[in-house]
């Protein structure tokens, strides 16, 4: 009798929480993951204690920006903006093929074209925090005088520039793949990020932002035993292909 007694109590002090549950909403479905680095730990690397907030947009070193593009665009050659065009299609490591030859393909290297989509991967994890933080608007979102030739937003992400920041990792990873080459390739890379200013969609301080990070993330990566492996593989790879060993 006392074990009836007991359940029953216990099943009417159960009965306002029953309630309580049906009439609760339902819960709210897990947010999307957040891009994650490959090599990198954001968590460790603080990006925005060491990356400084762009020019004010109404400070003179942004007028000199702005008339640097408007002298970019007014003297771009139908070559230039063609390169241009190709390199914002291309961010991959492969985008080096200039300084190495046509032997240097993703067909003929799949260790190096996977070590490329990582490096690649690491630019949207450490660019995009800084881009919401800074919500930067681009050049021609502040001066609708300009016209640029590739693909536009209308999200103000100007700063840092993300194929410059991508451009920066894989001509610093590819360096210590081909070290005899590591000027021409640093030469290539800064060609890469002002393409960027031919296109007209990026300011020189955003270029010069994403030099700074790309080094400051390189210099984490190439600490960590996960990278090594890769880019030790990817470097067999690429010299034996190339006859460079």
């Amino acid at each position: 009798m006392n074990r009836k007694l007991l359940l029953a109590a216990l099943l009417f002090a159960c009965v306002p929480v029953y309630a309580q549950m049906a009439d609760a909403p339902a819960p709210a479905k897990a947010p999307k993951a957040a891009k994650t680095a490959y090599y990198f730990d954001s968590k460790v690397l603080n990006l925005s204690l060491i990356v400084p907030p762009p020019p004010a947009q109404d400070s003179a070193t942004v007028k000199v920006e702005l008339a640097e593009l408007h002298g970019i665009e007014q003297g771009r050659t139908a070559e230039q903006v063609a390169r241009a065009q190709a390199d914002e299609k291309d961010e991959t490591i492969f985008a080096f093929r200039t300084v190495l030859g046509d032997q240097f393909t993703a067909e003929n290297l799949p260790l190096t074209a996977a070590l490329s989509s990582h490096v690649h991967g690491e630019e949207p994890a450490a660019g995009d925090p800084l881009k919401a933080a800074f919500q930067r608007p681009r050049p021609y979102q502040l001066d609708p005088t300009l016209h640029p030739v590739c693909a536009m937003t209308d999200k103000p992400n100007s700063n840092p520039s993300g194929h410059a920041l991508s451009g920066y990792l894989l001509a610093l990873t590819l360096a210590q793949m081909v070290p005899e080459k590591s000027q021409e390739i640093l030469a290539r890379a800064d060609d890469y990020a002002h393409n960027r200013l031919v296109c007209g969609v990026h300011y020189p301080s955003d270029l010069a932002a994403s030099r700074q990070i790309a080094y400051a993330v390189f210099g984490y990566m190439m600490a960590t035993p996960r990278f090594q492996i890769d880019l030790a593989a990817a470097r067999a790879e690429t010299r034996k292909r190339l006859g460079l060993n």
